[in-house]
């Protein structure tokens, strides 16, 4: 049985623009979350580079969103943005 931080866990990443990426979870929830507006500060500055940025991955072991330096972001909150813009996932998969 999954817990309910499991279902929250990010399980695939796309980047789809700059500072834009659809997400998936664990609960089958697809949806896009959008950076463009975000200003970075503190330990997120680095994200400011749209190639660095672009550079995201999954972390299994987390259950959210990293970068190269260890960066990464909780995945309750990614999956709340994620729900406001959700994405039909067999539109996503083709």
């Amino acid at each position: 049985m999954q817990t309910v931080e499991q279902l929250v866990d990010v399980t695939a990443v796309e980047v789809i623009g700059d500072y834009q990426l659809r997400l998936t979870f664990a609960d089958g929830t697809v949806g896009g979350v959008d950076f463009s507006e975000r200003e970075w500060h503190g330990v997120f500055e680095p994200l400011r580079d749209p190639a660095y940025f672009a550079r995201v991955e999954v972390d299994p072991e987390a259950g959210t969103i990293t970068w190269p330096d260890g960066l990464d972001m909780a995945p309750e909150l990614l999956c709340t943005e994620a729900q406001r813009h959700l994405v039909d996932a067999a539109r996503a998969a083709g």
